[in-house]
């Protein structure tokens, strides 16, 4: 690997460019499982953030010390423990939600996007990159979860934030936002189909925003050049 690290290029891969929910597609169980609300989405979302970036330092720790025989194995191991290790934090400090989500906590393991950064970037790079390669990852995966539970939420029920408490405690119990008073609800938008919908209109709308930003850029590109031109009987004009 080069001395020369772009962090920028490294961050804008993970929250934008190669973000694992919309571009590679990874983890949709959850994503699409967990997302009923922004409380549930923001549970998991931080979990997998922990483990993503956690897993990330370590493998880049111990990469030349792991050989190819046991590197995958070596891997799944480092996740399963840091995800036994959330999912224990999970159950003494956030025991309703830790109830709630179930299942999908210790799914983490399972999630291909952490196993994908360990294994073709952590596995290659030293630790700061391999930190801020883990970090903005599972924050794009994050965030993700974060649009579709919001939308999900209001189209569902009419609110915003509610039942916060169960990961923030008490004192979150006056975070609630009544969006739609007396709304009679979507039932669509909280069930699985209502998952695929929104995660569908979130991708198309990326698919969009790059467009538009790669026509823009072939415009400037094709922007002609002021001034005189030599024109040649072969070649281009220069």
């Amino acid at each position: 690997m080069s001395d020369t690290v772009d962090y920028r290029q490294i961050s804008k891969n993970g929250l934008w460019t190669n973000n694992p929910a919309l571009v590679q597609l990874l983890g949709l169980c959850p994503l699409l499982a967990v997302t009923g609300s922004v409380v549930n989405a923001l549970g998991l979302g931080l979990a997998t953030l922990m483990v993503v970036t956690s897993s990330n330092m370590i493998v880049s720790l111990i990469r030349k010390g792991v050989s190819d025989a046991v590197r995958l194995p070596a891997f799944v191991m480092i996740i399963a423990a840091l995800t036994t290790c959330i999912e224990l934090l999970m159950n003494a400090f956030t025991y309703e939600l830790y109830t709630i989500l179930g299942i999908f906590i210790p799914l983490i393991v399972t999630n291909c996007a952490i196993l994908g950064r360990a294994d073709a970037f952590a596995s290659k790079n030293k630790l700061l990159p391999s930190t801020v390669d883990g970090l903005t990852m599972g924050l794009g995966f994050l965030l993700v979860l974060l649009a579709i539970g919001a939308v999900r939420e209001l189209l569902g029920s009419g609110t915003l934030f509610a039942n916060m408490h169960l990961l923030f405690g008490e004192g979150a119990r006056g975070w609630t936002l009544t969006v739609f008073p007396n709304y009679p609800g979507f039932l669509v938008a909280i069930l699985p189909p209502g998952a695929f919908i929104v995660a569908g209109f979130l991708i198309a709308l990326k698919n969009v925003i790059d467009s538009g930003i790669e026509r823009r850029q072939e415009t400037r590109r094709a922007k002609p050049i002021k001034g005189s031109k030599r024109v040649r009987t072969t070649g281009a004009i220069s």
